[in-house]
C-alpha cells in the first residue's frame, strides 16, 4: 500500500464573500488570531505525515508563496532586536522538511478542474484535498483520521458531517448503504452537488478528502456541471460506478469560514484557550 505523502490545496478562488478585505489579501490569508487561516490547513497536513504541499493559485495568491517562504531580511531585523521567538513563529520547524509545489490555474472551472491541475505532480499515487475554508480542530486532525481510514479500507475516502437539512444544498451530499457503518463510516451509493431539493441525506461533503489517484480518468471526461463548473462530486460519483469510496464522519470542531459568520466563530472558539492560558 502506498503511503499518503500529497496534499493538493485549491486556493485559486477569488473570496469575494470577504470583500472588500479580500481586494488585495487572498482570503486564506486573512488571520485567525494570529496566524492566517491557511496555516492552519497546512499544519494539519504536515502533522498527518503530508511531506509535499500543492497549491493550485491564481496571479491573485502571490501572498501564499510568500508566507510559505524565508524572509531574511525581517528574521535579520528580529534577531538584532533581540526578538528570536517571533523568528521561530515566522520560520516554523514543522515545515523546514516539506516541500512546496505552486502550480497556476489561470481560469477558475471548479474544484475538479484544480484539482486535475495537480495530475501531473501526483501521478499514480493516492493524495488528500484540504479547502483551507474548512478550518477543523481536533486531534488528530481531520486528515489523519481519513488517511487512517483509507489504509483500512484501502479506498478513497470523504470526509463528511451532519448538516441541518435546510442547509444541504450547500454542500455535496451523500447516500449511504445504511445497512454497513463501520466506526462512523459509510459506504457511498451516490453523491449529489448542492441538491436544491430531495438532498439524498444530511450527510454533508466538507472539505477533506483521500482519494485514488483515479479520480484524473473521471475528472478529464467530466463536462461542466453545476454552475458551469467542472465539479468533483461528478468525477466521485462516476467512479462509484467502478470502485467503492467511504464518507467518514469526522470527529473534530468544524467552522465554515469561507462565511463571516463561520469566520468569527472559529476566533471566538479559539480566544477562548488564549485567554484561559
Amino acid at each position: 500500500m502506498k503511503t499518503i505523502t500529497k496534499a493538493v490545496f485549491p486556493v485559486a478562488g477569488l473570496g469575494t464573500r470577504f470583500l472588500p478585505a479580500t481586494k488585495a489579501i487572498p482570503k486564506e490569508m486573512l488571520p485567525i488570531i494570529d496566524k492566517p487561516l491557511i496555516e492552519y490547513a497546512v499544519e494539519e497536513a504536515v502533522n498527518a505525515g503530508i511531506t509535499e504541499i500543492i497549491f493550485i493559485t491564481s496571479h491573485t495568491k502571490r501572498a501564499i508563496e510568500d508566507h510559505f517562504d524565508q524572509n531574511f531580511e525581517l528574521e535579520e531585523k528580529l534577531i538584532h532586536s533581540g526578538k528570536k521567538d517571533f523568528v521561530k513563529k515566522i520560520n516554523r520547524d514543522i515545515f523546514k522538511d516539506i516541500k512546496f509545489t505552486y502550480v497556476r490555474q489561470k481560469t477558475q472551472n471548479g474544484l475538479g478542474d484544480a484539482i486535475l491541475h495537480a495530475e501531473h505532480l501526483i501521478q499514480e499515487e493516492p493524495f488528500a484535498i484540504i479547502l483551507a475554508d474548512d478550518l477543523i480542530i481536533n486531534n488528530p486532525s481531520c486528515t489523519s483520521q481519513l488517511i487512517e481510514t483509507y489504509k483500512e479500507h484501502q479506498c478513497s475516502v470523504i470526509g463528511v458531517n451532519e448538516v441541518p437539512e435546510n442547509e444541504t444544498e450547500k454542500y455535496g451530499v451523500i447516500s449511504i448503504d445504511k445497512s454497513v457503518s463501520i466506526n462512523n463510516t459509510f459506504f457511498l451509493k451516490d453523491i449529489v452537488e448542492k441538491p436544491k431539493t430531495n438532498a439524498p441525506s444530511n450527510l454533508a461533503v466538507v472539505g477533506r478528502y483521500v482519494l485514488s489517484s483515479k479520480i484524473f480518468k473521471y475528472l478529464n471526461n467530466l463536462a461542466p456541471s453545476v454552475g458551469g463548473e467542472v465539479q468533483l462530486t461528478d468525477a466521485i460519483k462516476l467512479m462509484l460506478d467502478d470502485e467503492k469510496v467511504v464518507g467518514h464522519m469526522y470527529e473534530g470542531e468544524h467552522f465554515d469560514c469561507g462565511s463571516r459568520h463561520g469566520y468569527v466563530n472559529a476566533i471566538k472558539y479559539l480566544a477562548k484557550d488564549m485567554f484561559n492560558e
